[in-house]
């Protein structure tokens, strides 16, 4: 018999090599439009099945679908970032102006109702009176940082054109996959198919749900406390109601929360003599800010049935690695690699057990 042939490295090798150039250069040309293919793939992952809801709404026509897409792509998701951007860097003289009458504020006395409540009402307005003998050293401490903060905010919103051309390319990639998403779709199958047969089809059938169940989850959850948070605004007449509104959305987008909006508002109406609607507004931070424990997981478990921990891990731990991108990243990571090893776990097992049952030889 004729001895197979050795194979070739060096022609191995050089294959290797010049598929990794191919896949560092195509990386190296979509690096300015990647944040923007990142955001387009996890929209059109998340909202795909609403998407062909709609086309069977405007008699199965894939144009119109697409179009009315984007329209809400525009009004519920870059218009107001835009406006909350535009509306702090128009009002940056008036902000800072707040921030330096900050020291010659006077803050107010807790209500007596609310320093009456036993056990946890003495120690409040303890550390509140506390807070109040040494106004003026704190002022003076958190004036600078306040005043940072604006600088870092205002730099970082200065460069306006570039977020608004980063919408745009995420608007017009979203369209173009909205329009093609079937054979995009297929694309990526075939491409998991040949890396792992019928599981690598499997794990990305995961990755689209996990993508979808964050999604859910996280934009859900941030519209709920916002509308939740907003309407408390609006009924106790804080000023500038909208722009806090679009900034509320914005942090609980970024998992910071809507305390970082509520918070300030409750303190400035108490600041103002306004203790009952500083106390309804207080109510309505406490239920906001609490709102997420209770609907994410019940949002996240309807796209995709893992673990919560998992979710949750790949959510902080995401966004704490890739920024708010990486709300998304995180969960399909670890989601995916928790898919792989449970069935490479369960190959194992199966194997084992096939190995202890005796054939009929044996028998």
């Amino acid at each position: 018999m004729p001895r197979p042939e050795a194979p070739d490295l060096t022609r191995i090798t050089l294959q290797i090599l010049w598929i990794g150039i191919l896949i560092a250069a195509c990386f190296w040309i979509l690096r300015p439009f990647l944040l923007s293919i990142i955001w387009a793939l996890m929209i059109v992952v998340a909202t795909w099945p609403f998407m062909l809801k709609v086309e069977g709404w405007l008699w199965n026509r894939r144009g119109l679908a697409v179009t009315a897409m984007t329209i809400a792509m525009l009004i519920l998701f870059i218009l107001p970032f835009t406006l909350a951007i535009v509306a702090i860097i128009d009002n940056a003289d008036r902000i800072a102006e707040l921030v330096e009458s900050v020291s010659t504020q006077a803050l107010p006395s807790l209500p007596g109702w609310l320093s009456g409540i036993p056990v946890v009402g003495p120690k409040l307005a303890a550390a509140w009176e506390s807070v109040r003998t040494g106004q003026e050293g704190l002022t003076a401490r958190l004036a600078p940082y306040a005043g940072k903060v604006l600088t870092w905010f205002l730099s970082q919103a200065g460069s306006i054109g570039i977020i608004a051309l980063q919408f745009l390319l995420t608007v017009i990639i979203s369209a173009i996959l909205y329009a093609g998403g079937e054979e995009a779709a297929a694309r990526v199958l075939r491409f998991a198919c040949r890396l792992g047969g019928a599981r690598g089809r499997e794990v990305a059938e995961l990755a689209a749900k996990t993508i979808r169940g964050v999604a859910l989850g996280v934009v859900g959850t941030a519209l709920v406390q916002t509308l939740f948070g907003g309407i408390g605004l609006v009924v106790t007449g804080v000023p500038a109601a909208p722009i806090l509104i679009a900034v509320m959305f914005m942090l609980c987008i970024a998992q910071l929360g809507p305390s970082l909006v509520l918070v300030p508002s409750v303190i400035w109406l108490y600041w103002g003599g306004s203790n009952v609607w500083g106390t309804v507004l207080l109510v309505v931070t406490v239920l906001a800010s609490t709102l997420d424990n209770f609907i994410r997981p019940i949002l996240i478990r309807k796209g995709a049935n893992l673990p919560l921990v998992l979710i949750f891990a790949g959510v902080i731990g995401g966004l704490a690695s890739f920024g708010i991108v990486g709300l998304f990243i995180g969960p399909v990571v670890l989601s995916v690699t928790f898919r792989l090893l449970d069935l490479w776990t369960g190959d194992t097992e199966a194997a084992s057990d096939r190995e202890e049952v005796p054939s009929r030889e044996d028998r």
